[in-house]
């Protein structure tokens, strides 16, 4: 097996234990549970942030705009080599 394939079936294989992690914790949990969830969207270069609270769509516009900086520094410091 090459390092391509063992990386793949490595990723892959975390990705179910990570899920199968998520049901039973899911499935453990009581039922008066509150869930606060959101996500982003990037359309270009602008972020469309929504959630289910003010607290996660900070959070998320924070996630993002790192996110942002980040893929911007590697874009710059790829174009000057």
């Amino acid at each position: 097996m090459s390092l391509p394939e063992t990386l793949l079936f490595s990723g892959l294989a975390l990705i179910v234990v990570g899920v199968l992690l998520l049901f039973i914790t899911f499935l453990r949990q009581s039922r008066d549970y509150k869930f606060e969830g959101g996500g982003v969207l990037i359309v270009g270069p602008i972020p469309i942030v929504f959630g289910t609270s003010q607290k996660v769509s900070a959070i998320l516009m924070v996630l993002a705009i790192a996110l942002m900086l980040v893929v911007l520094v590697s874009f710059i410091l790829s174009s000057t080599r």
